[in-house]
């Protein structure tokens, strides 16, 4: 899918305001319209809750995978088009084979190492409250390990994703 496209499809939030709903279109009542919103897909709880291990079971997602497959088919199969889908809730329960868990809400970059167990805090979109720039985290993920980098949002948009990264992504 080209830039063109995903645009017409993507849309971009800015100054607390997404695109998708402009002032101008949206300022007066046009009549009823519907949203869906999905809850928990919370990969891993299907399979940890049957072996009853809700602290340690939940190192398969395929069922919820499947569900989650299957609802995005169905809403994409509605006729006319939702508003817009809102996913609320819990995402993970579990991680299969966990060596990296990746989070936020801190509004830095921070992180640690524990029993092998990499933590990483990437910094925020938006409000900063330390030093750190507007950016995001580009991980990549091969069979040997996880390699992540911070690029400020400026980094990211002038000059893409590093050639040593890009070059783990490369199939042997």
């Amino acid at each position: 899918m080209s830039a063109v496209e995903a645009g017409s499809i993507f849309h971009r939030a800015r100054g607390r305001t997404l695109d998708a709903f402009s002032a101008e279109k949206e300022r007066e009542w046009k009549g009823p319209f519907y949203f869906i919103q999905g809850a928990d897909p919370q990969f891993g709880l299907m399979k940890a809750w049957s072996v009853g291990d809700c602290d340690g079971g939940g190192d398969e997602w395929g069922q919820e995978i499947r569900l989650t497959e299957q609802a995005v088919q169905a809403i994409n199969k509605l006729n006319p088009k939702p508003k817009f889908f809102v996913l609320c809730g819990d995402l993970v329960h579990a991680m299969p084979g966990i060596k990296a868990v990746f989070s936020g809400h801190y509004h830095r970059n921070a992180g640690g190492i524990y029993q092998d167990l990499d933590m990483v805090v990437s910094s925020a979109i938006g409000c900063q409250l330390g030093k750190d720039t507007h950016g995001l985290r580009v991980v990549v993920v091969t069979t040997e390990k996880i390699v992540h980098r911070y690029y400020s949002l400026d980094e990211l948009s002038e000059r893409g994703i590093e050639d040593d990264l890009m070059g783990l992504m490369k199939k042997k």
